[in-house]
C-alpha cells in the first residue's frame, strides 16, 4: 500500500515521504495510530495544506520527548527475578515488564516504545533503549538480579553469573581456635591416636603371648 508519513518513520522515511509498505502494517499500526494516510491525490493536497500544522505539532512533541529523555538517560531500574546458580532467569524480564518499572517511576511509555528484541533471560546489566520520538531516544539498563544485595553487587561491577561468586565462603579452612575452646586440645598430626592403637596392639601381642606359654 501507498501512503503518506506524516511523522518520521524509522527506516521508513521522513514527514511527507511517499512510500509503499506492506497492507497489514498500513492498516493496523500506520493509519490508525495517525502517522500516515493513503497516498491519494486528496490526501496529498490534504497533506499539503496541513503541513505547517503538522511539523509544528512534530516540534512540540519532539521538545516534550527530549525533556523526557534527558531524565530517562542513564537511569538503572532494579527487576527482581529468581535465577538458578549461573544466572538464567526461571522466568524473563519483558517489554511490558519494563514499561510497569517505568510507570512506577513515573514515566508513561507504550511497550511498543521499549526496543527490546527479545526478553532478557539472565541477570545482569541489561541496556535498553526507549524510543520517545521518531527522532528522540533515551537509553536505560536493567537491574536483573535475585536480591536487592544482589543488585547492589551488580552495580558494582560484580560478575554474578559465575559459580565462583557463590562459593567464595566454602573454600575458608577452620583454624583450631574456631573449633575447640582451647587450640592446645587440637590433635593436629593425629600421634595421640597413633600412639593409642600402637598400645593396644601391644596389649594384644602380650595377652597372645601368655596364652602360649601356659600352653
Amino acid at each position: 500500500m501507498d501512503i503518506i508519513l506524516l511523522e518520521r518513520i524509522a527506516r521508513l522515511g521522513q514527514m511527507g515521504d511517499k512510500v509503499t509498505v506492506k497492507d497489514g502494517y498500513a492498516r493496523n499500526y500506520l493509519l490508525p495510530m495517525g502517522k500516515a494516510l493513503r497516498a491519494t491525490k486528496a490526501n496529498a493536497a490534504r497533506f499539503e495544506v496541513e503541513r505547517a500544522q503538522l511539523e509544528a505539532r512534530n516540534l512540540e512533541r519532539k521538545t516534550e520527548a527530549e525533556a523526557i529523555a534527558e531524565k530517562l538517560n542513564g537511569n538503572i531500574y532494579i527487576a527482581i527475578r529468581s535465577a538458578g546458580e549461573t544466572g538464567q532467569l526461571y522466568g524473563s524480564v519483558a517489554a511490558r515488564d519494563i514499561a510497569t518499572t517505568l510507570e512506577e517511576n513515573g514515566f508513561t511509555v507504550g511497550r511498543n516504545q521499549i526496543e527490546l528484541p527479545a526478553p532478557i533471560k539472565s541477570i545482569g546489566l541489561h541496556d535498553v533503549k526507549i524510543i520517545l520520538h521518531p527522532e528522540v531516544e533515551a537509553g536505560i539498563s536493567i537491574n536483573v538480579a535475585r536480591s536487592e544485595e544482589e543488585a547492589v553487587r551488580q552495580a558494582s561491577g560484580e560478575d554474578l553469573t559465575q559459580r565462583d561468586a557463590f562459593d567464595d565462603d566454602e573454600d575458608e579452612t577452620l583454624a583450631p581456635e574456631d573449633v575447640f575452646d582451647n587450640p592446645d586440645d587440637a590433635d593436629l598430626d593425629g600421634d595421640e591416636g597413633e600412639a593409642e592403637v600402637d598400645t593396644d596392639a601391644g596389649g594384644e601381642n602380650n595377652e597372645a603371648a601368655a596364652e602360649e606359654t601356659t600352653s
